[in-house]
């Protein structure tokens, strides 16, 4: 029945790839003919949406270098976007997209949550240290701090006229109780665990870690930490921190880059890796399911959504403090433990893309049907 209505997604933007993007994928796949809203689309760094029906708006002018600086002029297109056709509006979000009003009369809107807007509440301190645009950083820090205000304003209000939340993590539901004072219901990502199964492969010296590469996900943490141990390391993806991690390890030789690349060979070198490092915190981590899919153990900051499928000792360990130091330790306390590589690839398998599917699906049925 839930497929008879009329729906809609929103989402963000459309410029890259990442865990967001991938539970936006798995929703337009349970829902292929609604046409997903967005502020901005890249074709070209995202092709995962080629046969959707995806539409912007005057939004898609700016260079997508701007997003960060654009939250202002998104709630006023979110907030204007007539979407009074649909019977169902889903936004999945960690910006503004909740921010959609112009629904009809009787239309229901749920918000798949990542988690609140960070740069506007938890990651709001660590954001004005380093906005990440260089040379204009006091340019961009001195107008953030004059326009924060009336942004978490409008970002609270928006999450007030949200008919139902779902979120990814118990962390997350925490944020979104705190900072929007509403209830979520948590239904995970979808993982592809069939893809990352564990294959008993051979075990090699090397740690992992499979990132897109800004600078609040800490990887300069394993790189440093595996330089300080003179550990092999390897550095799976891009982005804008890239050129930084790169230069950071330019004088050691057991670290090494790599691009992105087809699941087939990321489940190989996951497989044969000693361990995963996860120093980032995040909302949930899509990356370290699949790395403990593949059998492969994970060394994790202890906080965030790392905790809802990390059981320490048992498929990882956690560290306390997010310091070079700390990790280092970590890795040691790592090495003298034994896992059961098979057991790990067990842990994760209600992770599975059927399970969200099928949540997402009888949620929807039981909140708008």
């Amino acid at each position: 029945m839930a497929r008879e209505m009329k729906v809609a997604i929103v989402c963000d933007w459309l410029t890259n790839v990442g865990g967001a993007e991938k539970v936006l994928l798995e929703i337009h796949r349970i829902y292929p003919d609604a046409p997903i809203y967005t502020s901005k689309y890249s074709p070209r760094k995202i092709s995962w949406f080629d046969d959707a029906d995806v539409r912007t708006g005057w939004l898609q002018i700016f260079p997508g270098f701007m997003r960060r600086l654009l939250g202002v002029f998104r709630v006023k297109w979110f907030s204007h976007l007539d979407l009074t056709e649909y019977d169902l509006v889903i936004s999945v979000t960690g910006a503004e997209a909740k921010c959609v009003r112009r629904l009809k009369p009787g239309a229901k809107h749920i918000s798949y949550c990542h988690v609140p807007t960070q740069y506007y509440w938890q990651l709001y301190d660590t954001y004005i240290k380093n906005p990440g645009f260089g040379i204009f950083n006091p340019v961009v820090r001195f107008f953030f701090k004059l326009l924060v205000k009336p942004l978490r304003k409008a970002d609270f209000e928006a999450a007030q006229h949200v008919d139902e939340f779902i979120t990814i993590s118990s962390y997350a539901k925490e944020l979104i109780s705190k900072y929007y004072k509403r209830e979520a219901k948590v239904i995970h990502p979808p993982v592809e665990v069939e893809d990352f199964k564990y294959n008993n492969t051979e075990i090699k010296d090397y740690y992992i870690v499979t990132s897109r590469q800004v600078n609040w996900k800490r990887l300069d943490l394993a790189v440093k930490a595996c330089m300080k141990l003179k550990r092999e390391l390897v550095v799976i993806g891009e982005g804008p921190e890239h050129s930084r991690l790169v230069k950071m390890a330019s004088n050691c030789d057991f670290v090494k880059f790599l691009p992105l690349m087809g699941r087939e060979e990321l489940a190989s070198y996951l497989g044969n890796a000693r361990g995963y490092i996860f120093p980032s915190m995040e909302p949930f981590g899509i990356a370290p399911v699949e790395a403990l899919s593949a059998g492969c153990p994970v060394i994790a900051y202890g906080a965030g959504g790392a905790l809802d499928y990390i059981k320490d000792g048992k498929n990882g360990i956690l560290f306390k403090k997010q310091t070079i130091d700390a990790l280092a330790v970590a890795i040691l306390e790592f090495e003298k433990k034994k896992f059961d590589r098979a057991k790990i690839s067990e842990s994760v398998r209600e992770f599975s893309v059927s399970r969200f599917d099928q949540e997402i699906k009888e949620f929807v049925d039981e909140k708008v049907l």
